[in-house]
């Protein structure tokens, strides 16, 4: 499936809020820490990508990978 550039930076943008929402929530932090948190991650490098259609799948879904990789950071996600 393919999406213009500017559904797939509104879909981007609503998946960055949700991912900082669901880090400020399940692990307490600021939202500035969680968005730091979210913007240093592979996981964040991996949803800018079109290509691996993270984009268009839930939060929860994709917060799994962060989650996985907050937990062993040196490894790659699953």
């Amino acid at each position: 499936m393919t999406v213009s550039q500017l559904d797939f930076q509104y879909m981007l943008e609503c998946q960055e809020r949700e991912l900082a929402t669901l880090l400020v929530k399940e692990r307490n932090m600021t939202i500035h820490q969680a968005l730091d948190t979210l913007y240093g991650s592979r996981t964040y490098k991996a949803l800018q990508n079109p290509a691996t259609g993270l984009y268009f799948q839930s939060p929860l879904y994709v917060y799994s990978f962060l989650a996985d990789e907050l937990k062993a950071p040196d490894q790659e996600p699953s």
